[in-house]
């Protein structure tokens, strides 16, 4: 695995014998006990995962919101202080740069949390359009991130905090709160479909709060989880991926995230128009869920066809391990669709029947 970049937390998966994969040019563990295990553990208890791969771009200055609001397809000017927002960044064809998190601190003061295979990509892109009175720099290499998810997750981080977790309400967050000697922005988001925090501390430190945080909830059942798990989870809850639901060519409209769309905000935002566009003519494709009646595995771009007619393509597919059914998620003609609607997928050589259905396939 020559010259793939790693996380501050690289020794500590050797030490738990973590199997790790080439992510996007990260050396990541994909497992530590079994993909189906550690699913399991966010489902019923909780899980710890390492996400210091994940990009941080700190946006300052006294038009900090105008320039987000320029960039950003939500709107940026109805988060106050202590608030997250989802959004994305749009090219002008509405094709999508990336989708991320919007963290206000300030008024002037923003941290982005943006994909790590688009870091170099999505900074380019902030300074194509920066403006004056604002800086926009990038952090990554400076902040790691730990996510505790599930439905112990509250109660195993309280344990190593004073600081009253209830208090951070869903998408709220609160700064240099202190865990077990480490101080850190903590966040009550997620990618897994369970309630949980995302944590934003020093990178020389996350090693070190790692480690913590499994000792304090090896009592509740606390894992460590890998990429693999991390995975079926979003995807479970039908969260997109980068690369995969979103990409330059499918728009968030598309991907089925058009309530981070605000067509009506007053700002103008980059890809306002296409994205107007769009919905003023109606879809001509989106995503949707499909369940296998053949037995086999949608899997990242296969084939979906209606008779002889190629119709889309699978953007994510697997064994949902908490439904035990073979499900993928599609991006299809607009005519197809409709829920019940039978189309097949190409597996390998093989025509497989499955149907569209309704999404996320996991709801808590």
């Amino acid at each position: 695995m020559a010259n793939l970049k790693r996380t501050p937390l690289f020794e500590v998966y050797k030490e738990s014998g973590a199997k790790t994969i080439d992510f996007g040019g990260w050396d990541l563990p994909v497992q530590f006990l079994s993909i189906k295990e550690e699913h399991e553990a966010v489902r019923t208890k909780a899980g710890l995962f390492d996400v210091s791969h994940m990009g941080e771009v700190e946006v300052k200055g006294p038009r900090a919101l105008d320039y987000l609001q320029k960039l950003m397809t939500n709107d940026v000017s109805k988060l106050v202080d202590g608030q997250a927002q989802y959004t994305a960044m749009c090219y002008n064809d509405g094709g999508t740069v990336d989708d991320l998190l919007v963290y206000r601190k300030a008024e002037d003061d923003y941290l982005l949390v943006i994909n790590a295979s688009n870091i170099e990509k999505d900074v380019e892109w902030m300074e194509q359009h920066i403006i004056e009175g604002v800086t926009a720099i990038n952090v990554s290499s400076d902040i790691a991130q730990l996510a505790i998810q599930g439905p112990l997750a509250e109660q195993i981080l309280q344990k190593a905090t004073s600081f009253d977790l209830a208090s951070i309400r869903f998408f709220r967050f609160a700064d240099q709160v202190e865990i077990d000697g480490v101080k850190g922005l903590v966040s009550r988001t997620g990618y897994t479909g369970e309630d949980g925090f995302e944590i934003y501390c020093p990178a020389d430190q996350a090693a070190k709060l790692w480690k913590s945080l499994l000792e304090v909830g090896k009592d509740e059942g606390l894992v460590p989880c890998g990429l693999g798990a991390r995975d079926t989870l979003r995807f479970e809850a039908r969260l997109p991926l980068y690369g995969q639901e979103l990409t330059k060519d499918i728009s968030p409209l598309e991907a089925g995230i058009g309530f981070a769309v605000k067509i009506n905000k007053e700002a103008d935002f980059i890809g306002k128009a296409a994205l107007t566009k769009q919905k003023d003519e109606g879809l001509k494709r989106k995503l949707v869920g499909l369940e296998m009646i053949d037995k086999g595995i949608p899997r990242t771009g296969y084939e979906v066809f209606v008779g002889d007619k190629l119709v889309g393509f699978v953007t994510t597919g697997t064994q949902s391990p908490t439904l035990k059914k073979n499900v993928g998620l599609a991006v299809v003609d607009i005519d197809v669709t409709t829920l019940g609607t039978e189309v097949e997928v190409q597996v390998r050589k093989k025509r497989l029947k499955a149907q569209v259905v309704s999404t996320p396939f996991y709801k808590k």
